[in-house]
């Protein structure tokens, strides 16, 4: 049960079984997930902040707020500030941390000597994709970028994606998306970087 659970990931959920290009299905719907994941983050952010706004419902009495209303609103303005000021970036980090471990198990349980690097294993583009996202604004714009630079890499596989691919099972399987995840990253950081500093007031 555990092994076809294994599978199960390491295609993807599915996407890897896609008769047309299924890593790039793979990327896709691993992009729709953070984009998913962003937006419930910031509905979770918005209602929170509101929660505050009224003290937890203390504001809603009738009675004056007292000192005990003032320590609750503090308590849970800090709660907010550390938890949803940027709980999309979190879940995506706990997303690859836990992602790429569990890939390399899962896509290795699909490799076989006829076939050591299977088309259905599609799990390092879902945690490849992830890290290209890393620290991006969540908004189509960026991540359909990230969608585009993180295929481009994967295709292109330059140094040591290529090498990585060649490691054992799932491993190599895995390591040359996050090889290629991670140029996908920096490049699109600093480019965001450039746009925020230097490209936005030009244009603004």
């Amino acid at each position: 049960m555990l092994t076809s659970f294994g599978k199960l990931i390491g295609i993807g959920f599915g996407t890897g079984l896609s008769p047309v290009a299924p890593g790039t299905a793979g990327s896709l719907a691993a992009v729709v997930i953070y984009f998913l994941i962003a937006t419930l983050a910031g509905d979770l952010a918005s209602y929170l902040s509101s929660f505050i706004g009224v003290g937890s419902g203390a504001g809603l009495s009738p009675v004056t707020p007292g000192p005990a209303d003032w320590l609750a609103a503090m308590f849970f303005s800090l709660l907010v500030a550390l938890i949803t000021g940027d709980l999309a970036t979190y879940i995506l980090v706990a997303l690859i941390v836990v992602g790429l471990p569990l890939g390399i198990w899962a896509t290795g349980l699909l490799v076989s000597e006829a076939d050591p690097d299977p088309g259905r294993a599609v799990w390092d583009e879902f945690v490849g994709m992830w890290i290209t996202c890393l620290l991006l604004p969540p908004t189509v714009l960026w991540l359909g970028a990230a969608f585009i630079c993180f295929r481009v890499f994967d295709v292109f596989k330059p140094w040591p994606a290529r090498q990585l691919e060649g490691l054992h099972g799932g491993l190599g399987i895995m390591a040359d998306d996050v090889a290629a995840g991670i140029y996908g990253a920096v490049l699109l950081n600093l480019a965001h970087l450039l746009w925020v500093t230097w490209i936005s007031g030009w244009v603004g």
